[in-house]
């Protein structure tokens, strides 16, 4: 009796997950559906700054403005610092190191501030490469204010040497946004394939195609979608 009862209910259990995966293959459109449109939603209502910056490669521009999606999430994104308070004086890199209070660097402090959330190192780096007006004689200082902040990226991410060979201006042209994310992940870990998503990465390539679209129509040129 009681060997027929464990078989009557190891069938059952058969029939149920049959059951069961029956009723999620007929949902599995609804379920894409429903992802998708909250995929749109997000990409519809985020709000995204325009640059300071005028003139420029649109795909580039779109780019910039993706980048910031994910790592300035502010109506004030060239001010903002790491911890998201807010700072007036951009006459340089603010360089205040905020302990970082969770994550896979937590305890340790973070210096990243404006629209890029450039570290304090690695602003000095690169506006020491690209920034097109520093002041001073023999110390240079490099204004970080945001018609700057922009100027040092673009020019940053144009340049093929500090990609590896990669040209991101040709691979944004021929639709390849996915694996320029993944080149620049290791600098601004939250574009995914990194250590530090948000709830903003998987909604990036949404992103930025809705960018590319305002920046090609602001461009009034041949440029065009792929």
């Amino acid at each position: 009796m009681i060997s027929k009862n464990i078989l009557k209910t190891f069938i059952l259990v058969l029939i149920l997950l049959a059951v069961g995966r029956i009723l999620i293959r007929d949902k599995e459109p609804q379920l894409k559906r429903a992802g998708q449109q909250i995929i749109s939603n997000i990409t519809q209502n985020y709000n995204i700054e325009p640059l300071e910056m005028e003139g420029g490669n649109p795909y580039i521009r779109a780019l910039m403005r993706t980048i910031s999606a994910s790592e300035a999430n502010s109506d004030r994104p060239y001010n903002i610092i790491y911890g998201g308070r807010h700072i007036d004086n951009l006459k340089q890199h603010p360089n205040k190191c905020i302990v970082i209070g969770n994550g896979p660097n937590r305890g340790r402090c973070s210096t990243a501030a404006g629209r890029y959330q450039f570290l304090n190192t690695t602003w000095a780096e690169k506006a020491e490469l690209y920034h097109p007006r520093p002041s001073g004689f023999l110390r240079k200082n490099y204004s970080f204010e945001p018609i700057y902040q922009d100027e040092v990226l673009y020019s940053w991410l144009r340049d093929t040497n500090a990609w590896g060979g990669r040209d991101i201006t040709k691979l944004l042209e021929q639709g390849q946004i996915d694996l320029v994310l993944e080149l620049l992940s290791p600098t601004w870990t939250s574009l995914g394939y990194g250590i530090e998503n948000n709830s903003i990465t998987k909604s990036l390539p949404n992103i930025y195609k809705k960018m590319l679209e305002e920046e090609l129509m602001n461009a009034g040129s041949s440029y065009y979608l792929y």
